[in-house]
């Protein structure tokens, strides 16, 4: 018997989903599932016909459609996003869209890279946003009115290759848009509080191996509780920092929206047995590198290595967070000058004799 060859086409495809969905069931079932229909039939459905789009399959708290135009598909996911934007009680959603080969069930269902793609950018997407692959914006650059941010190339789970993300910002839509939010530019900073401040990143897995996450992860883990004990640092919850999971992200940026002064950011690469853990301490303000360290061991014993390598990180940078709050404590000018001449006239008894400084200050020389 001869197989019959799988029937494959190039589609452009929308994936989205509802931002919170379980917390929302979970504080309101009959209610969620009733907002979430009355979703896709008075706006998704009818903004895919507009476009000619087809809906593949829902998901509960999502859906995905496939469209011929990559235009289209964009033209599609603003219009929704446009209209959630305008409802005065809207289910945010998140929306990523790829352009790529797929194979196509007889059931119409559609299967391949081009659909994980795009499931993967949906869920890096902000709430109320849009991502793009590099594939749709070679399609659309140019022939579409919108300012599409590059976001660089970027890592995405269980896809080999990295992929090239741009967020769109239509014309027409607010600047408090899901674009220019997802760029960090309209976030209000957080006021840094009165002692040293840190938030450690979730540590890149660079092996290519999807199970080297729990590894990455708990270190991160380990070094947030390690650094937690510290009474004079505040340290970052796990929960805040691990929002910037699997992202390209912007240290400065990370700053302002954590309200921390330092940040330490680190990669875990596994070849055989052994594994090599780096690890860089940033300032987040000025992107300055304060510490940098690499750190090398065998996985015989994840646990025993996860302890060597957090008890050494914790020791080498708590010195180089100490001695950066010294260094900005020196640069920072004095508010009142009635404190630096009470400051001046301390260091003159300690020399035996006023300072010639002191002395100018006191003379108005």
């Amino acid at each position: 018997m001869v197989n019959e060859p799988v029937q494959r086409k190039l589609a452009a495809i929308l994936a989205a989903d509802v931002v919170g969905f379980s917390s929302l069931m979970e504080r309101d079932e009959e209610g969620t599932y009733a907002r979430v229909g009355r979703l896709r039939r008075e706006i998704v459905e009818p903004r895919l016909s507009e476009q000619q789009g087809r809906l593949i399959k829902t998901t509960g708290d999502g859906f995905l459609a496939e469209f011929a135009s990559p235009i289209a598909a964009l033209r599609c996911a603003i219009a929704i996003q446009g209209d959630l934007g305008n409802d005065p009680g809207p289910l945010p959603l998140r929306i990523g869209l790829n352009l790529g080969d797929v194979i196509v069930e007889d059931s119409g269902d559609i299967y391949g890279e081009g659909v994980n793609v795009a499931a993967r950018l949906e869920a890096l997407c902000d709430p109320g946003g849009i991502l793009i692959s590099g594939k749709i914006h070679s399609e659309v650059d140019g022939k579409f009115e919108a300012v599409f941010e590059d976001r660089g190339e970027q890592q995405v789970k269980n896809i080999s290759r990295p992929v090239r993300i741009y967020a769109v910002q239509p014309a027409g839509w607010p600047a408090t848009s899901a674009a220019t939010a997802s760029s960090g530019t309209t976030k209000k900073p957080l006021p840094l509080p009165d002692k040293p401040s840190i938030a450690v990143l979730p540590f890149q897995n660079m092996s290519g191996d999807p199970e080297q996450e729990y590894f990455a992860d708990g270190m991160v883990e380990d070094i947030i509780t390690a650094l937690s004990r510290f009474k004079s640092l505040f340290v970052i919850a796990r929960n805040s920092s691990f929002t910037y999971k699997g992202k390209v992200v912007d240290i400065k940026r990370v700053g302002r929206e954590l309200g921390v002064r330092y940040v330490l950011e680190g990669s875990v690469r596994r070849s055989g047995g052994r594994v090599r853990i780096t690890g860089q301490l940033i300032e987040a303000a000025t992107d300055r590198h304060l510490w940098a360290d690499k750190f090398d061991g065998a996985l015989e014993d994840v646990f025993d290595l996860q302890d060597q390598v957090t008890s050494s990180v914790v020791g080498l940078i708590a010195p180089k967070l100490e001695q950066a709050e010294i260094d900005r404590a020196r640069q920072k000018p004095t508010e009142s000058l009635d404190s630096y001449d009470v400051y001046l006239r301390g260091q003159g008894r300690v020399c035996g004799s006023p300072c010639v400084f002191h002395q100018s200050i006191r003379t108005g020389s």
